[in-house]
């Protein structure tokens, strides 16, 4: 039996709002991530862009697997703060599966590889 696969809720959030609204959503989100095993791996800090453009902040939150993510956004306690974010920030949130472990780029090329093969009939 695997261990199950950690989900991660991704925010880019832009063109944030700082004010009564968003230090109250603050003040709200760590107690609805608790009964869902989620927790902060990135939060406030600033990013370093690399390639591209990347205006605003990035928030990443990990939770044991896709059902606990999926249950903390759809929870009564989330969804009781999520008008706060929603309206002064504006932004794009994502729920991503991690990998499972060990987990290496060739083997995603040969997973890749076949799906191609047999969407073509081969």
């Amino acid at each position: 039996m695997t261990a199950p696969t950690p989900c991660y809720a991704i925010a880019h959030l832009r063109e944030i709002a700082f004010g009564p609204e968003i230090a109250d959503y603050l003040r709200g989100i760590d107690a609805t991530l608790a009964p869902f095993g989620g927790r902060f791996l990135v939060h406030g800090a600033v990013p370093r862009t690399l390639e591209g453009a990347w205006p605003g902040d990035v928030v990443v939150i990990v939770f044991p697997d896709r059902e606990a993510a999926q249950a903390w956004y759809d929870s009564p306690a989330y969804r009781a703060i999520l008008p706060l974010r929603l309206r002064n920030a504006a932004g794009d949130v994502i729920l991503v599966e991690g990998v499972e472990e060990p987990h290496s780029s060739v083997e995603l090329l040969a997973r890749i590889e076949r799906r191609v093969a047999a969407a073509a009939g081969g």
